[in-house]
């Protein structure tokens, strides 16, 4: 089934998976989870030899082990969860991962944004039901947090910082009350939480000051902070996975070179030294250089390669990928970049050679272009 879908939620991607664990899981599980706390950590951390598996169970996120604990512990205990961290840390998917593998159902989201109002966390009403008869249980549309309290599962809300001040303060009432009251009706009008709901949340660090969480709402969330991905190692196991992801969703038959991820990584390495090292915002690209922004990278230069090119993923396309990716602003972005390709692109390719001279070539190219 998750073949017809342009994106499978991971409860249905990973549901034979999901299966298998909860089949051989004989650990205490809180509340009504499907997974106990042990299994849900192996499940989006992946098996390891000491586990005694009889099936390898692949990583799903990569990250530190003491944040999908917390996370976990979090969540076991009704508190709610808030994720927090830069663009492309992975928080979202996290939230995803831990909400199909203790409910197996991680769709009952809601997006904070400015034009987010309290009807998309409580409840709102059919309009033509409520004109034909009156305003009742069966006129009234629920939430998705509202649907998560009835079924005792997990409610997400991302980018809550997003989010108006009326909004986050709706949430206080729920994360400490547990019900909501629905005072337009005379009977059974309160909608209690059932056991084994709770709401994980994310929250984007570069919003801080758009809409700050007020001190009641931050007591009623367990904080755990998302760092940005330094290590290269674990950056490229994130890129690799997520293009091989790609690769099987659109059925593309295409190697990625080692050396191409490489030069990528590495581009992004120096982008984030010049970035940090810069005084002024027009020093900086916009673009966050994230790992999701490395991912994109890649996917558009994959997709070009296999419908406008040889289906061979080449330098120059990467080039000019990253280029046409990160240069937002004009001419800011592209003075950054040019400047970039021609200090330290160009004394690489001549020290290293391999795919470094075709990669300048496709940058410059790029670079005049757009200029």
């Amino acid at each position: 089934m998750s073949d017809d879908m342009l994106r499978a939620p991971a409860e249905m991607k990973y549901a034979e998976e999901l299966d298998w664990l909860e089949s051989i899981d004989d650990g205490p599980k809180p509340f009504s989870w499907r997974l106990s706390p042990r299994m849900i950590r192996l499940f989006i951390l992946g098996s390891e030899r000491s586990d005694g598996l009889d099936r390898e169970i692949p990583q799903k996120w990569f990250g530190d082990r003491s944040f999908v604990e917390r996370s976990i512990v979090t969540l076991a205990s009704d508190r709610g969860l808030l994720l927090i961290g830069d663009p492309g840390t992975g928080k979202s998917w996290l939230a995803e991962l831990l909400a199909a593998a203790i409910c197996r159902n991680s769709t009952l989201v809601v997006q904070g944004t400015a034009g987010t109002t309290e009807d998309h966390i409580k409840y709102s009403w059919n309009v033509s039901m409520v004109i034909a008869k009156g305003q009742s249980r069966q006129s009234m549309i629920p939430s998705p947090i509202m649907t998560a309290m009835e079924g005792g599962v997990i409610g997400r809300f991302e980018e809550l910082t997003r989010s108006t001040s009326d909004v986050q303060d709706a949430l206080i009432s729920i994360l400490s009350e547990k019900y909501v009251s629905i005072p337009e009706l005379d009977d059974d009008n309160i909608v209690f939480a059932q056991p084994g709901f709770s709401i994980i949340a994310t929250a984007n660090s570069r919003d801080r000051g758009v809409n700050d969480l007020s001190s009641a709402l931050k007591r009623r969330f367990n904080f755990v902070r998302i760092p940005v991905v330094t290590n290269k190692k674990s950056e490229a196991e994130i890129v690799r996975f997520r293009t091989e992801e790609l690769l099987r969703r659109h059925r593309i038959e295409l190697d990625l070179p080692p050396t191409l991820l490489d030069i990528l990584l590495q581009s992004f390495a120096d982008l984030r030294s010049a970035a940090g090292a810069a005084t002024s915002d027009d020093e900086k690209l916009e673009s966050a250089l994230s790992t999701a922004e490395q991912i994109g990278v890649l996917e558009d230069a994959i997709l070009h390669s296999h419908f406008f090119g040889d289906r061979t993923l080449r330098a120059q396309t990467l080039a000019g990928s990253l280029v046409g990716s990160l240069a937002r602003r004009s001419p800011e972005d592209l003075a950054i970049l040019n400047k970039y390709w021609h200090g330290v692109v160009e004394p690489r390719s001549k020290k290293e050679g391999g795919d470094w001279p075709e990669f300048l070539e496709g940058g410059r190219e790029a670079i005049a272009t757009l200029s």
